[in-house]
C-alpha cells in the first residue's frame, strides 16, 4: 500500500496473519523493510510499540488510519 506523508511518498505491507476488521488492535506492517508494530491505546489511537525502526509518532498514526479506512474499521 502507499501513504504520503509530510509531502513524501511510502510504501508498506501489512504483514498480519489473521483477518483484520473493527477489532483489530494490533497491526504488524513492513515499513522501509523493517518490521513495525501499531497497537490501538486506550484512546483508540495508533502507536508504534515495538519494531526494527521508530518512526514518527504522526507517522504511525497516519499508518494505522490508512490501514483503518482501507479495511472500513
Amino acid at each position: 500500500m502507499r501513504i504520503t506523508y509530510k509531502d513524501t511518498d511510502y510504501i508498506y505491507e501489512i504483514l498480519n496473519s489473521s483477518a483484520i476488521n473493527k477489532e483489530t488492535t494490533e497491526l504488524r506492517i513492513s515499513f522501509d523493510r523493517q518490521e513495525i508494530v501499531l497497537v490501538k491505546d486506550d484512546k483508540n489511537v495508533w502507536v508504534q510499540n515495538d519494531g526494527g525502526i521508530k518512526v514518527e509518532p504522526e507517522l504511525a498514526q497516519a499508518l494505522g488510519r490508512s490501514v483503518s479506512l482501507r479495511f472500513r474499521m
